[in-house]
């Protein structure tokens, strides 16, 4: 179901290598030394940015799987008919990491009814919607995929001018021990088998576009994530976390030196989600200055130009100490090991407590 590691698709390509040049090749070269990083030509120099703030209906709340899932694609609809009406017109549209399922909760059997897969019936709609508008539409999604039998996947389509899915990120990987969830699968906790079937590249891709580099990530609290995006080449992050804090969003980009921008659902008064958990989607410049954002709880979207050509010009990754901290980092011992996830269907946790148990059982940490 995840695109092939190299995919040139009018305009928009991912900055991959593996599978062209076969198993004996040398190790696929992630980041150049001289500091440089791979791009396409530029169609304009400044491109906009517009990020939809608002409530999707909450498939468990839904009459049926069904109808919530074409209600929440209408809203979409709407959302982008708006963005593409009013104001500047948008070159990238970004929704929040739910907005065709809402957030869900549960046993692993529930959860996953409320997914979608990507590509289907709800990429082929908002395609149409994202090319009738000329833009790029990105937004997160539950999802399964039958590669992945019993995994609850956080993906994040890119959908292109032309109503294609792009690219399809993965989540990287979850703030793990945050009320030991029953969490999506992440690229960390199957890694070696997602590296195997998808390649090194896919694990931090950058695609690049007519309208500069992108990326999309669900994760939050972890600036090793972004910093490996960075010296991949991203130009403009873009970021679906829930319940994120501002100061995530704005350390990242300074630290980084790249744009981002954040799109968080809204939460109604009857969710039982404090509001002060909702919106306060923002768009940020690479120095950590807010270029738009809504403090609120309530629908909306924002905007805000970006000067990519001026800032491509002469723009190298960021000058991070690694060789001064390698020493230390060398020998910092994760909690969890890789993979933890990469088991038989009928063995991956179904509650809460199965979760907790098996991070206990493979935890560096704890006493044995």
């Amino acid at each position: 179901m995840l695109q092939s590691k190299l995919a040139t698709v009018l305009g928009a390509t991912v900055i991959t290598l593996a599978s062209v040049v076969g198993a004996a090749a040398s190790p696929p070269q992630l980041v150049r030394p001289d500091g440089s990083y791979p791009t396409v030509p530029l169609e304009k120099d400044v491109v906009v940015v517009k990020v939809v703030q608002h409530a999707p209906l909450n498939l468990q709340k839904a009459p049926s799987i069904r109808e919530g899932l074409d209600t929440n694609v209408e809203r979409m609809a709407s959302w982008i008919n708006k963005a593409c009406t009013t104001g500047k017109k948008p070159d990238f549209i970004l929704f929040n990491e739910f907005p065709l399922t809402g957030f869900s909760s549960g046993t692993r059997a529930e959860k996953l009814k409320f997914t979608i897969q990507v590509p289907g019936p709800e990429t082929e709609r908002i395609g149409q919607l994202a090319k009738a508008c000329d833009t790029y539409v990105i937004f997160g999604s539950y999802a399964t995929d039958p590669e992945w039998p019993g995994h609850i996947l956080s993906l994040n389509p890119v959908i292109g001018r032309d109503g294609k899915v792009k690219h399809v990120y993965w989540k990287s990987r979850n703030v793990l021990r945050l009320n030991d969830e029953i969490p999506t699968t992440t690229v960390e906790n199957v890694r070696d088998r997602f590296r195997a079937k998808y390649g090194i590249e896919e694990e931090f891709p950058v695609l690049m576009t007519e309208y500069g580099n992108i990326a999309v990530s669900t994760v939050q609290l972890d600036p090793f994530v972004f910093a490996a995006f960075s010296m991949r080449g991203v130009e403009i992050m873009m970021r679906t976390a829930t319940l994120f804090t501002k100061l995530d969003v704005v350390a990242m980009a300074s630290y980084n030196n790249f744009y981002s921008a954040m799109s968080n659902i809204t939460f109604p008064p009857d969710s039982g989600i404090p509001a002060s958990a909702g919106g306060n989607s923002l768009i940020v410049a690479p120095r950590g200055r807010v270029l738009a954002e809504d403090p609120t709880n309530n629908e909306s979207i924002i905007e805000a130009e970006i000067p990519i050509a001026e800032f491509r010009k002469g723009r190298k990754i960021p000058r991070y100490a690694l060789d001064v901290v390698k020493p230390v980092f060398d020998q910092y011992v994760q909690e969890v090991p890789l993979n933890v996830l990469d088991l038989p269907p009928e063995k991956l946790p179904q509650t809460n407590e199965d979760m907790k148990n098996l991070l206990d059982r493979n935890s560096r940490w704890l006493k044995k």
